[in-house]
């Protein structure tokens, strides 16, 4: 086993690495009784807080607003601090909080981000310890050297640059002491919690939330399944060269969820580097983490391509049929919404039509709010594929908003370009006539040469020379001869 999770890490990008766990270093932390404790003490905290702060106010008023505001400023820095000091399992399902932006208010989302870039770090006792326990050799024994300082942390491991032996540069991850050991326990816990709040808040619906820690987390803890997605992905897009990182990490993903089903389920920040290659110039992205793959069925797949064609052809009967498809029922305007994250408006009118805008994000966050009780309902209502895939977007919406490219004509083009390859190559897959299959092939070529095309006229009009000739051809419309 060492052997084998030594050599995915034998090339210094790498993340993947050998996979180890366990100490027996006594730490407060480590205790149930004060992990359990400090849980239950947070939740009972912010529920009186939400209780008995907005008891006298009116609601709707500007006062009422305000000091919802600070209450939800106040509960999430007390689950950000949870977090952090119980470690583990509650960091992770405190990213994945952080990362859902259209479904929970801002004050949490903003302050639980943090979470993503600053993971407690373990001590190199710690770590000397899990490898002597997982190996049954000291570090010095298994390399060369082997940095202090690890190369990043996150909720479930660390990575640490090393050398081995044979002088094969390596990155080496290694789990947290006692994450896997307590993992099962800190979830029944969460389960037990946000049931008791439910009674306390009827409307507070995210059961769903633990059913999917419970599925994934497992998953996570597993870096031989992680050795393994990380390779079948290396296979899978090992022709994409990119040239532009703001553009094609849309291409990218676009490519993993239409065309191979196959999604890498979290591209937060601190896990999608870009590196300038010292050979070619050319800029590179670097996907590390690779525990959280989301493989998703035939039928979903196409239903969720045609879903998407849908909403970038706007039209509405379809977005309502396959919405419908997807388990959204009468929900199906908001589970449009929260697809693409826009209005309700922007997705009737088209959504490659128009950039966001700043008012139009404050709209999506207060219907957010208006409608949670709704988005709950749905939540529990879409296929289970769907949550890991609406974290993702939201993921990917925040790195393209930093990238200025979020809702760009492009990313929609190339969306569309993959759901007419994954379903031409499902109808081909389904006809026995040479004749039929010839016929889905010149279509599927004819559509993405419109696509392309259409491309070619958005650059050439954004370009100098198509600002030339539109300035020209006015001219030439308003001359009097």
């Amino acid at each position: 086993m060492a052997r084998r999770a030594l050599k995915l890490v034998s090339l210094a990008a790498a993340s993947s690495g050998f996979y180890l766990y366990s100490s027996k270093y006594l730490d407060p932390n480590d205790f149930g009784a004060v992990r359990v404790g400090r849980a239950i003490a947070t939740t009972a905290v912010i529920t009186y807080d939400y209780l008995t702060s907005l008891r006298s106010v009116p609601y709707g008023s500007q006062e009422y607003a305000y000091l919802k505001s600070q209450v939800h400023l106040r509960s999430a820095e007390r689950l950000r601090d949870l977090c952090c000091a119980n470690r583990g399992t509650f960091i992770k399902v405190g990213q994945h909080l952080g990362a859902l932006d259209y479904l929970l208010p801002e004050e949490y989302t903003r302050t639980l981000k943090v979470l993503h870039s600053q993971a407690p770090q373990s001590s190199m006792q710690e770590i000397e310890q899990v490898i002597r326990e997982d190996l049954g050799k000291e570090i010095k024994e298994l390399f060369v050297s082997f940095e202090d300082t690890p190369l990043g942390a996150a909720s479930l491991a660390q990575v640490h640059k090393a050398v081995l032996q044979d002088g094969r540069t390596v990155a080496v991850k290694v789990q947290h002491p006692k994450v896997q050991a307590q993992s099962s326990k800190d979830i029944l816990l969460m389960e037990i919690l946000l049931l008791t709040v439910k009674q306390i808040f009827p409307d507070f619906e995210f059961m769903w939330l633990v059913d999917e820690a419970k599925k994934n987390l497992p998953l996570e803890l597993d870096f031989l399944n992680e050795g393994r997605n990380a390779e079948k992905v290396a296979h899978m897009l090992k022709d994409f060269d990119f040239l532009k990182i703001s553009r094609n990490l849309g291409k990218l993903y676009s490519e993993m969820i239409f065309v191979n089903g196959f999604v890498h389920c979290d591209p937060h920040p601190g896990n999608v580097l870009v590196r300038k290659c010292p050979a070619t110039s050319k800029a590179h992205i670097i996907l590390l983490d690779h525990g959280l793959y989301q493989v998703l069925t035939e039928k979903f797949r196409l239903d969720y391509c045609r879903l998407w064609q849908s909403l970038i052809k706007a039209d509405m009967k379809r977005v309502q049929k396959y919405s419908r498809r997807l388990g959204a029922g009468d929900l199906y305007p908001l589970f449009a919404c929260m697809l693409t994250a826009r209005s309700w408006n922007s997705v009737n009118r088209g959504i490659d039509r128009s950039p966001v805008t700043a008012n139009e994000d404050v709209e999506i966050r207060t219907n957010a709010a208006a409608y949670l009780p709704q988005i709950n309902q749905l939540l529990n209502n879409v296929p289970r594929q769907m949550l890991l895939l609406l974290k993702t977007n939201d993921l990917l919406r925040g790195i393209e908003s930093a990238l200025h490219t979020r809702a760009s004509a492009s990313s929609f083009l190339n969306m569309s370009r993959c759901c007419i390859r994954a379903v031409s190559t499902y109808q081909r897959s389904k006809s026995h006539s040479l004749y039929r299959k010839a016929k889905i092939s010149l279509l599927e070529a004819l559509s993405l040469w419109q696509i392309n095309l259409h491309e070619l006229f958005l650059r050439l009009k954004g370009s100098r020379l198509g600002n030339w000739v539109i300035a020209f051809l006015s001219r030439m419309h308003h001359s009097p001869y």
